[in-house]
C-alpha cells in the first residue's frame, strides 16, 4: 500500500460565490482533494439556497446542501456593501481562484472579473459559470438545468417515442458544467502557478449541455442525420445495446463488438442468429433492427433477471436495471471506497456517495458542510483582523444579518 501523502490540493484556496447545485458540484471534488473552498454567501438571502430544500431541512441545514458542500467553510459576506467588499478584497489577495455560479451578468456587477480583482492578484482565476454566458442578449437570463436539458435538445432524445420529451432524472447538466468549471480551474490555475498571471475561465450549462450532444450532433452537423428517441432506451446505431424485459424486471445489455452479439445468441440458445445474413454485422443489423429485437425480447421475457445474469454475466455486458435502494447498498458502496459517512450538530448522521476517484497516498477527511457564516472569526483572523476592526466591520454592514460572533 502507498505511503500517505499530503493532499494534493492542499495549499489551493478558492473564493467560491457559489449557490443550489452546478456552482457547487463543480467545487465540491475540489475540497474532497484538499483545496480550501471558501463559500461566499449572501446573508442578505439566507446563504446558498440549497440551504433551505427539503427533504431533510432543519433551519439553514439540509441533506441536499450537505450533499454539495461537505468540507468547505462559510463567510457569509455582503460584497454590495463597501465593508463587505473591502474584506472581500483582502480575501482575493490570498487565493488562487474566485470561481462563480451567477447570472451571466452579475460577475462584473459585482466585480468579479480578472480585469476588475488583477490589481490585487495578477495571478487570480475568475471562473464563471452561468446560464448562457457572460455576454449577449442571454447573459441577464436565470436558468436551471431542466430549461437547458430542453432547449439543448436533451429532452427530445430521452423517453419513450410515443411518449413526451423526458429530462434526465438527475440534474446532469448542472452536474457535467459543474465539472466542466472545475477543469477550467485547475488548467487556469496551473498555467497561473507557471506565468503568474490568472484569466477568466467562463463556461454556461447551455454550452456544456450542447458539447455533450457529442456524436449525435456530429452525425446532424455533417451528414443531417437527426437522431431520434428509441423504444428501451436504445443506442442510436449499435443494435442491441437497449433495456430488455424479462420475466420480472429489466436488463440492459450492450453489445458493442462482434463477439459479443456472438457470445450473446449462443448463451441465449439462439446460435441460428449468427448463420442469418440480416445478424452478420453492425450495419446489418442495424438495417434490420426490429425483426432482431422481436427475436431477442421475446427470448428475454422467457427468463427472470437473475437467469439472464447467471448465464451472460462476464461473457456479454448486462447489468440488472436496480431500484435506488438497491443502487445504494451501503455494503457496496463501502466495498468501492464511495461510502462518505459523518455525524452533523444538526441533522446527525449524513451519508453520502464519496468521491469517484482514487489517487494512491491519499484518502480524503470529509467533514460536514459548514453552518452559514460560521468560519467568519476564523478567515478574518487568518487576513490580520482585529477584534475592533471586526466589529467595526459587523458595525458597517460587512456581514448583513450575520453579526453575531461564530459559536
Amino acid at each position: 500500500m502507498s505511503e500517505p501523502r499530503p493532499a494534493p490540493l492542499a495549499g489551493v484556496r478558492i473564493l467560491a460565490v457559489e449557490q443550489f447545485g452546478a456552482g457547487p458540484f463543480g467545487t465540491l471534488y475540489l475540497a474532497d482533494m484538499g483545496a480550501e473552498v471558501i463559500k461566499i454567501e449572501d446573508p442578505a438571502a439566507g446563504g446558498d439556497v440549497a440551504r433551505y430544500v427539503p427533504p431533510g431541512q432543519r433551519g439553514a441545514d439540509s441533506l441536499f446542501f450537505e450533499t454539495f458542500n461537505r468540507g468547505k467553510r462559510s463567510l457569509a459576506l455582503d460584497l454590495k456593501r463597501p465593508a463587505g467588499r473591502a474584506v472581500f478584497e483582502r480575501l482575493v489577495r490570498t487565493a488562487d481562484a474566485v470561481f462563480s455560479n451567477l447570472r451571466g451578468d452579475l460577475p462584473a456587477r459585482l466585480g468579479l472579473t480578472y480585469e476588475q480583482l488583477a490589481p490585487l492578484n495578477p495571478a487570480i482565476v475568475c471562473v464563471s459559470l452561468s446560464a448562457y454566458g457572460r455576454a449577449g442578449e442571454r447573459a441577464t437570463y436565470p436558468g436551471y438545468d431542466a430549461l437547458v436539458q430542453a432547449e439543448a435538445g436533451w429532452a427530445a432524445l430521452t423517453g419513450d417515442p410515443a411518449g413526451p420529451p423526458a429530462k434526465s432524472g438527475l440534474s446532469l447538466a448542472d452536474y457535467a458544467a459543474g465539472l466542466v468549471a472545475a477543469l477550467g480551474l485547475m488548467i487556469a490555475l496551473f498555467d497561473a502557478r507557471r506565468t503568474g498571471r490568472g484569466r477568466d475561465v467562463g463556461t454556461s450549462l447551455y454550452d456544456v449541455a450542447l458539447a455533450m450532444l457529442t456524436y449525435p450532433a456530429t452525425w446532424y452537423l455533417s451528414r443531417g442525420i437527426v437522431s431520434e428517441r428509441t423504444p428501451m432506451s436504445a443506442h442510436p446505431s449499435l443494435v442491441p445495446f437497449q433495456l430488455f424485459e424479462t420475466a420480472d424486471g429489466y436488463v440492459a445489455v450492450a453489445c458493442a463488438k462482434e463477439k459479443f452479439f456472438a457470445d450473446l445468441a449462443l448463451a441465449m440458445g439462439l446460435a441460428e442468429l449468427l448463420d442469418d445474413p440480416r445478424f452478420t454485422s453492425f450495419e446489418a443489423r442495424w438495417l434490420h433492427r426490429a425483426s432482431l429485437l422481436g427475436i431477442l425480447s421475446g427470448r428475454f421475457r422467457q427468463q427472470p433477471t437473475a437467469v439472464w445474469l447467471e448465464r451472460l454475466q462476464g461473457r456479454v455486458p448486462i447489468a440488472p436495471v436496480r431500484s435506488l435502494p438497491e443502487a445504494l447498498a451501503l455494503e457496496e458502496l463501502a466495498a468501492r471506497e464511495l461510502l462518505v459517512e459523518y455525524e452533523h450538530p444538526t441533522l446527525g448522521l449524513v451519508r453520502q456517495v464519496g468521491t469517484p476517484f482514487i489517487l494512491s497516498g491519499f484518502q480524503p477527511d470529509h467533514a460536514p458542510g459548514p453552518r452559514l457564516g460560521a468560519d467568519r472569526d476564523a478567515i478574518l483572523a487568518e487576513l490580520g483582523y482585529s477584534a475592533a476592526e471586526i466589529q467595526a466591520l459587523v458595525e458597517a454592514g460587512a456581514f448583513g444579518q450575520q453579526a453575531a460572533p461564530s459559536a
